[in-house]
C-alpha cells in the first residue's frame, strides 16, 4: 500500500515535462561567454604587456558592469587560433573579439593597411584625430559592413631592432632582410634596398634568431614582450619620432554584438572607450621603457630626428603610398582621407 507520505514524496522529486530544461537555458542565459583572442604574451591584471592587461582589463569591468551576464575567456599567445587568422574569425562570429593589428588584415580588405602607413600617422596625437576625423568614420564604417566593429582604439609607435648594424637611414636597410608589419611598410623598405620577410610580430624573434630576419620593425612594447633584446645588437627606438605607428584594435564580430540586449552592449562600448586613455599612456611608457631595457641588455641605442623621418617619407611617399591609391578608387580615396589629417 502505497502511504500519502510517499505520493507527497514522488511529486515533489518528479520532473515536469520542460522544466528543467527551461530552468537551465534560464540559467546558462544568465551568463554568456565571449572569448578574447589576441598573439601578444599573457599576464595579469597589472603585470605583462599592456595589450593582454588591456583586454583582461575589459573583460573585467564588462563582467561588473553587466553583473555577470557577460563573462570573457582570454586567450593570449594565438593559443586559441592562428595570428592572421582571428580577424577572419571575428568578421564569420566564430570568435568574438581579438585585439589585432588591423594591417594583418590588408589580405582581406585593402583599404585597412591605411592603418600601417609609413610616414602618414608620427604622432598618438594625430592617430587619435582620425577618430573624428573622416578618415575614422570611413573606416569604421567599412569595417562594419565587413562584419567587424571597433570596440577600443589603439595607436602604437614602433621602432627597428637589429642583429647587428643600426637601421636608422634609408642606406641601413640596403641587403638586409628586414620585417615592416604591412605590405606598405614593407614596399617602403624594398625601395630602400631591403629583403623583405613577412612574419607576425610573435614569430621575429625564431626568424631573428635562426638568421632568416637581420632586422624587423615592430611596436615598442612587442620589442620588450617578446625579449628581442636578448637577439639585437642595436634598437632604433620610436619615442618622439617614428615613421611607423599601428593601428592595433580590439575589435568585436558585430554579428555578436548586434545580438546582444541594449544595456550589455553599451557596456561594452563604454569600457572600450574608457580604455583608450590606458592603452596610450601605456604604449607611450613602453616607447620609453623600451630604451632602458635595450641598452641594459647591450645594444646600442638611437633615436630618429625629424630629418632622418623626412628622408624616408620622399622614399614612402614614391613607394608606399603611390601603391596604395592605385589598388582602387576607395584606397585612393582613404589615402586622401588620412592625408588630411595633420
Amino acid at each position: 500500500m502505497i502511504s500519502r507520505r510517499s505520493i507527497v514524496q514522488g511529486l515533489a522529486s518528479a520532473t515536469v515535462p520542460g522544466l528543467l530544461s527551461a530552468s537551465s537555458m534560464a540559467w546558462g542565459a544568465e551568463s554568456k561567454i565571449l572569448k578574447i583572442s589576441h598573439q601578444f604574451p599573457g599576464g595579469s591584471l597589472d603585470k605583462g604587456d599592456f595589450r593582454d592587461r588591456l583586454a583582461r582589463k575589459f573583460a573585467q569591468d564588462v563582467e561588473k558592469r553587466t553583473a555577470g551576464a557577460l563573462k570573457f575567456e582570454i586567450y593570449p599567445g594565438s593559443s586559441l587560433m592562428k595570428t592572421v587568422a582571428q580577424f577572419s574569425a571575428v568578421r564569420k562570429g566564430a570568435l568574438d573579439l581579438t585585439l589585432y593589428p588591423l594591417a594583418y588584415a590588408g589580405g582581406e580588405i585593402q583599404e585597412v593597411n591605411i592603418g600601417l602607413m609609413p610616414c602618414m600617422v608620427t604622432s598618438y596625437e594625430q592617430g587619435f584625430a582620425w577618430k573624428k576625423a573622416e578618415i575614422g568614420r570611413e573606416l569604421t564604417k567599412l569595417l562594419e559592413a565587413k562584419g567587424v566593429k571597433i570596440v577600443t582604439w589603439v595607436w602604437q609607435a614602433g621602432g627597428t631592432v637589429s642583429r647587428n648594424v643600426p637601421v636608422v637611414n634609408p642606406d641601413d636597410v640596403k641587403g638586409l632582410k628586414i620585417r615592416g608589419g604591412s605590405r606598405e611598410m614593407d614596399l617602403m623598405l624594398k625601395q630602400a634596398g631591403g629583403i623583405i620577410s613577412s612574419v607576425p610580430s610573435n614569430e621575429i624573434y625564431p626568424a631573428m634568431q635562426t638568421g632568416s630576419l637581420d632586422a624587423a620593425i615592430t611596436s615598442s612594447t612587442s620589442l620588450i614582450s617578446f625579449r628581442l633584446e636578448e637577439i639585437s645588437k642595436a634598437l632604433t627606438t620610436g619615442r618622439g619620432k617614428s615613421f611607423w605607428y599601428m593601428f592595433e584594435p580590439l575589435l568585436m564580430s558585430k554579428a555578436i554584438f548586434d545580438a546582444l540586449p541594449a544595456d550589455q552592449q553599451r557596456a561594452i562600448e563604454e569600457v572600450g572607450l574608457e580604455l583608450e586613455k590606458f592603452a596610450t599612456t601605456q604604449a607611450k611608457v613602453d616607447d620609453e621603457d623600451v630604451a632602458t631595457v635595450y641598452k641594459k641588455a647591450g645594444a646600442k641605442v638611437i633615436d630618429m630626428d625629424e630629418a632622418t623621418i623626412s628622408k624616408w617619407k620622399k622614399i614612402a611617399e614614391e613607394s608606399a603610398w603611390i601603391d596604395y591609391a592605385k589598388r582602387s578608387s576607395e584606397c585612393e580615396r582613404f589615402l586622401k582621407l588620412a592625408k588630411a589629417v595633420a
